[in-house]
């Protein structure tokens, strides 16, 4: 009686053993040449943006002296003088309460007035509500440059008490910047607040009502805690933004001890000598508090951002 031999399954050939990876290690995957193409163009362009970010700094290290004699292409110098002497001689202490004043108001004001504006656009059924919101994006195509000039008139047109405004006008003072910042900026962040408070859930609300909860109860106890990274993310945004301004500084400001950190590179030039190593140090003092903003907020930066993405 002679055994029959069964033919060896595919999975037991040994083209398959040598071509199956070995225990505990993965597979390796093939990368197809259009997604190396495209991770090369990423590299590439993150270097071309971060190179001259990255040279900024570095050369804000270096002394004046040794990159005039040895060019910026060089390595050496290095010192810590540059942002000593930046400090003293741009003034920036008094420039940042400047920034601070106009920044964290405006910053407040907006979110709350946006949200106000946004509960109400996205919980209460009204034939106004989508032309209202309208109005307010539409606030926001319309450039600044345009507005400048009536604005100006408006400005010195509207009196205010002399221990707001030294000049007795909206005109020459912070709360004037305050107020064209936050309506500047209202529109967009009541666009954004609308479309989240749109996808919450509506038993959240009638829930609250059934229990004797008053309309601001409803927007402070129940909405509010739930817009948290979204007005986190908008916070972010707000600052960068208002912070880094210069035109409307420079346009309703006329005292120079009220202008805004934006505005104090210019002490750090003279008409005939530019010292860019010194310069490079006054922008990198200047550009650290918008970069600790979003490193403490950016988590909730990016949590709001995601949930703003993933709603319809």
């Amino acid at each position: 009686m002679t055994a029959t031999t069964l033919p060896e399954s595919p999975d037991e050939s040994p083209d398959r053993e040598a071509r199956s990876p070995a225990p505990g290690r993965p597979a390796r995957r093939r990368i197809r040449p259009a997604r190396a193409l495209l991770h090369a163009f990423l590299v590439v362009t993150a270097l071309a943006w971060l190179f001259p970010v990255l040279w900024a700094v570095v050369n804000s290290f270096r002394d004046y002296d040794y990159t005039a004699l040895h060019g910026y292409l060089s390595l050496g110098g290095f010192t810590l003088d540059n942002y000593a002497d930046a400090w003293t001689q741009g003034e920036l202490p008094g420039y940042f309460l400047n920034s601070l004043v106009i920044t964290v108001p405006a910053v407040l004001l907006t979110l709350f007035l946006s949200s106000c504006a946004a509960f109400v656009l996205s919980s209460y059924s009204r034939r106004f509500n989508l032309v209202m919101l309208a109005v307010f994006l539409a606030a926001n195509l319309l450039p600044p440059q345009a507005l400048l000039v009536p604005l100006f008139r408006l400005y010195n047109a509207i009196p205010l008490p002399y221990w707001i405004s030294e000049s007795g006008s909206l005109y020459d003072s912070h709360l004037g910047v305050v107020l064209i910042h936050t309506a500047f900026q209202i529109g967009f962040c009541t666009f954004v607040l609308s479309n989240f408070m749109k996808a919450m859930p509506t038993s959240l609300l009638e829930a609250a009502r059934v229990d004797g909860a008053t309309v601001f109860q409803q927007y402070r106890k129940v909405v509010l805690p739930l817009c948290r990274p979204s007005l986190a993310a908008l916070a972010t945004l707000l600052v960068t933004w208002i912070y880094n301004d210069f035109f409307w500084a420079l346009a309703l400001l006329s005292s120079g001890d009220k202008l805004p950190i934006t505005t104090a590179l210019q002490n750090l030039q003279s008409a005939f000598f530019v010292d860019y190593n010194l310069l490079s140090a006054g922008s990198v003092i200047v550009a650290l508090p918008t970069l600790v903003v979003f490193f403490v907020l950016q988590r909730h930066f990016v949590a709001g951002l995601t949930l703003g993405a993933s709603k319809g």
